[in-house]
């Protein structure tokens, strides 16, 4: 009797997992394409994440997808970190619909006489409309009646013969039982992965009896926390982004179990007003339902005034070599409010900027150098955001015309630069081109390219913000570098008319060079607006 009620449980546990995951790639499928558009669309503000977090995973049943989909939008630059912690955290509560599925409707019908049709409309609408919406809405029900009978299997391996999961021996001890629960909980999730099925087998025991409710209660708390172990295990070797979103999930699930844990009489006790309030039904898989949402809404609340601090917390981990060097060093929110001493530190930034911008291009400028870039060329974008979003704030107060003046005058060199990092991305790709060309003994580059190119070496250490004596010396050879490169230019393309060098060949040299000489001249004017803006030791800046 025991083995047929083991083969009941793992059957109705299989055909449970089966359903979910039916349901959930249906459903992917059938939604997947405006996922997307729904997600930049309805993530603007906190509750609007919140709101899309709790109503998508409900939809879709799998909070994987929504906060991969929500990771995608991060890394992309698309979503802000702060504002996708709002869709991880609705995604927690969006994942209770499956313990109200399972209460209200798994033990309410004949589940047999529900499930079959089902699963027969469902793979009906699937096998005539395959690769079709239709047929994935066709497999999303079918999945819906297979997750059912799974529920009628499980309802068997328990209802029939309670003695057959003997829980006795971990039960009656008090916060012991809690807690050994919580962790059975907890292990179960990790090694089913997937607190759907977990929460289904301790709703059916609590409804068999099998299970006190207290003693339920945790294990849904353990289930709630078991989660957490897929984002981990994504998260590994992943984007710093992917590992922040990890942490935080891991933060929201652990904290709320820690406070449902603490308060789980108290809460207990206010399903049961909740309850006899509304006039809902008392049973116990309905309480543990309820439980479940509750304290996943008391978890977002507690959240709702610490998302800044986490923010904050969260861009210190994981950081990566980029974002060290992309972190700004002299602007901030404090300094941003007075705007004499603003200006000295966006001065400071923006030489900084510069320096970056330079010192990746002499990295790239000559075909057979062969150092690491000082700099990680992602970084540069990161500290230019930095220092637009600087002057946003500084902008907000009111400030001497003057000051507008260097402001303004601060933002054309933030420009210029921004340009040479343009330039140097379009530049880096052609480098191997050139390096080919430098590796055999040529006429075409020994006696015309590389010439050219040691004036640009020479001309680009000279336009460097961050020298000690930038400000003391003229930049001399940007004239030179223009006459040279037009020289060049005639050279290559004479040498792409006559046949002695292939039309791709000579393109790709022109776009190298011309690259090159672009940005020289942008860092050039850059170069000419600093010397015309300076600091002074009161911490302001006269424009000559």
């Amino acid at each position: 009797m025991a083995g047929l009620q083991l083969g009941y449980l793992l059957g109705g546990i299989g055909l449970f997992l089966l359903g979910m995951s039916l349901m959930t790639d249906g459903l992917k499928l059938a939604v997947g394409p405006a996922l997307g558009k729904w997600l930049k669309r309805w993530t603007a503000t906190r509750l609007r994440g919140l709101f899309f977090g709790i109503g998508a995973t409900a939809l879709v049943q799998s909070s994987t997808a929504i906060t991969v989909a929500a990771i995608g939008f991060v890394n992309a630059g698309l979503l802000p970190l702060s504002q996708s912690l709002w869709v991880f955290f609705g995604s927690n509560v969006g994942t209770t619909f499956t313990g109200w599925l399972v209460a209200v409707l798994g033990f309410k019908i004949k589940l047999d006489a529900a499930a079959l049709p089902l699963i027969g409309l469902g793979m009906l609408c699937k096998l005539t409309g395959p690769e079709t919406r239709r047929g994935a809405l066709g497999g999303s029900v079918a999945g819906f009646g297979i997750l059912f009978l799974g529920i009628g299997f499980l309802q068997q391996a328990f209802v029939a013969d309670s003695r057959s999961l003997d829980l006795s021996q971990l039960s009656g001890y008090g916060f012991w039982s809690v807690l050994a629960f919580t962790l059975a909980g907890i292990v179960l999730t990790v090694v089913m992965q997937a607190s759907a099925a977990v929460l289904a087998v301790v709703l059916t025991l609590a409804e068999a009896g099998v299970l006190p409710l207290n003693e339920a209660a945790a294990a849904v708390i353990g289930a709630n926390i078991g989660t957490t172990a897929t984002a981990v295990l994504a998260a590994i070797s992943a984007t710093p982004n992917a590992q922040r979103a990890a942490l935080a999930h891991v933060m929201f699930n652990v904290l709320t179990g820690i406070i449902a844990l603490l308060l789980l009489p108290a809460l207990l006790e206010l399903i049961a007003n909740i309850q006899q309030a509304i006039n809902l039904d008392h049973s116990p898989a309905v309480s543990l339902a309820l439980f479940h949402t509750i304290f996943n809404l008391l978890g977002v609340i507690l959240m709702w005034p610490l998302t800044d601090r986490l923010g904050k917390f969260l861009a210190q981990r994981f950081t990566t070599q980029e974002e060290e060097q992309g972190r700004p060093r002299y602007i901030d929110r404090n300094v941003a409010a007075v705007p004499s001493l603003a200006v000295d530190a966006l001065y400071r930034e923006v030489i900084r900027l510069g320096g970056m911008c330079l010192q990746q291009t002499q990295a790239i400028y000559h075909p057979t150098h062969v150092a690491s870039p000082p700099i990680k060329l992602d970084a540069v974008p990161m500290l230019s955001q930095s220092i637009v979003d600087f002057v946003n704030t500084v902008n907000q107060h009111v400030m001497p015309q003057d000051t507008s003046r260097h402001l303004a005058a601060l933002l054309r060199i933030h420009r210029y630069y921004e340009v040479c990092y343009e330039l140097v991305r379009e530049a880096t790709p052609l480098r191997p081109h050139v390096a080919k060309l430098a590796a055999t003994p040529n006429a075409l580059y020994h006696d015309h390219l590389l010439p050219w190119l040691e004036q640009v070496g020479a001309v680009l250490q000279q336009l460097d913000p961050t020298q000690a004596d930038f400000l003391e010396r003229p930049i001399a050879g940007i004239e030179a570098i223009e006459e040279g490169y037009q020289t060049l230019k005639a050279y290559l393309l004479e040498q792409g008319a006559s046949g002695g060098l292939s039309v791709e060949k000579m393109d790709e040299l022109i776009r190298y060079c011309s690259d090159l000489r672009r940005l020289l001249k942008q860092a050039h004017k850059a170069a000419h607006t600093l010397n015309s803006v300076h600091p002074h030791q009161d911490n302001e800046l006269e424009l000559a």
